[in-house]
């Protein structure tokens, strides 16, 4: 892979981490999960291909502004949907409980 690839590559990467911003900041769960499986797959193509050369230093500069980005996008990806996840996983265990309890005393049933 020469170094314009490889740019490339990370160009993409951070083309997908956008949208998957986007999709984040929408709600769009889906999208985001799809995008987010796209996005695993470009960086091991990145980790299988990558060869530790040393860059130009203009495509060195754009690499790390590149890398900057997509770092910046997971962060704010992160910021919404742990406290969103976080949420979910409190409803899953009120829902858990609820339903234990009526299991365990008999909800719903006529005495």
């Amino acid at each position: 892979m020469n170094n314009f690839e490889l740019i490339s590559l990370y160009e993409n990467v951070a083309v997908i981490t956008s949208h998957m911003l986007d999709a984040a900041r929408t709600g769009d769960w889906e999208l985001l999960a799809r995008l987010e499986r796209d996005c695993t797959s470009r960086v091991q193509s990145i980790r299988d291909n990558e060869i530790p050369i040393e860059l130009p230093a203009d495509m060195r500069d754009k690499k790390i502004r590149i890398i900057k980005k997509i770092l910046a996008d997971d962060r704010e990806i992160r910021d919404i949907t742990e406290p969103w996840m976080a949420r979910l996983s409190d409803l899953m265990k009120n829902s858990g409980t609820t339903r234990k309890l009526a299991q365990t005393y008999g909800a719903g049933n006529s005495a």
